[in-house]
């Protein structure tokens, strides 16, 4: 099935690297970060009722968890975040904090129910990959599962949880393995698809229930849709020149969400750093939530 898309603004925020939306459906609201002025935001799929915390320790990424809270990734630490009353109540783990040439990056809650976080070689050049991808699980356990990453990115589950799609973006590569939703082991890696500046650099990812992979081509301004097997089913023009990561919202799951970053220099008319919509033909699968039970 292909398809046109026509993306409109739905809130003009110019931040500098939104990132990470995600729906959550018991409050019919969008929760996402910028990355780089350390902010988590909330706002109605309207673009009303909008509300922004920042914090000191960064914010990278988000997920949701069973409680209500906000599982969020920070520079190096994993923390729940309370949005009812805006206080961080929980420190999960702490990941890399010898390093500070790394930090966190993209995170997302698997079907296991752990919180999946990887991490980027944080610099301007020579980017090297020190980078790995992490499995925090509710009792704060940090499992390092995939090494030699640049800039670890793009998670997303097929529907029915036995598939993750994960990519480095700076590799450039979007690989898919085998993942079991009861222990989250990993296996049976297949490389679906090598990419550049042109063609897109992978940014943050998304799935739909047909079991395709929706990849944010960050560095050409497209949004890239891949079969299972790694074919390029279409390239969807994007209205600003950064797109960062694709999710799906409201109750049929198919207001197609996608977050931008605000390139340096861009122009004071372009809505870059904004976040925009359109209706998908196709559902997303809906995301999974942390188990904070009992933290």
């Amino acid at each position: 099935m292909s398809f046109e898309l026509t993306f409109e603004c739905a809130l003009d925020l110019r931040c500098a690297v939104a990132e990470s939306p995600v729906y959550d459906e018991r409050r019919n609201c969008l929760f996402f970060v910028d990355i780089g002025r350390g902010a988590v935001h909330r706002a109605d799929l309207s673009g009303m009722g909008h509300i922004e915390w920042t914090f000191d320790h960064g914010a990278c990424s988000i997920g949701l968890a069973r409680s209500g809270r906000l599982v969020l990734a920070q520079r190096d630490r994993v923390v729940l975040f309370n949005p009812d009353n805006g206080a961080i109540t929980v420190e999960i783990a702490t990941i890399e904090t010898e390093r500070r040439d790394t930090r966190l990056n993209d995170g997302k809650v698997g079907p296991d129910g752990a919180f999946w976080v990887g991490t980027m070689h944080d610099v301007t050049a020579d980017r090297r990959p020190v980078a790995a991808l992490y499995r925090v699980s509710p009792t704060g356990e940090v499992e390092r599962r995939i090494d030699d990453i640049i800039c670890s990115n793009g998670l997303a589950w097929s529907g029915d949880g036995t598939l993750l799609f994960h990519s480095d973006s700076r590799g450039p590569w979007i690989d898919r393995w085998r993942f079991d939703p009861a222990t989250g082991t990993l296996s049976e890696r297949l490389r679906l698809a090598m990419l550049d500046e042109a063609s897109g650099r992978p940014d943050g990812g998304a799935a739909d229930v047909e079991g395709n992979y929706w990849s944010a081509g960050v560095s050409a301004g497209i949004l890239n849709r891949f079969s299972p097997e790694g074919r390029l089913i279409e390239a969807h023009p994007f209205p600003v020149p950064a797109p960062t990561m694709p999710c799906f919202a409201g109750s049929d799951l198919k207001t197609l969400v996608v977050t931008s970053l605000r390139p340096v220099g861009v122009g004071e008319e372009s809505r870059s750093g904004g976040i925009f919509a359109t209706r998908s033909p196709v559902a997303g699968v809906a995301v999974h939530r942390f188990d904070d039970r009992g933290l």
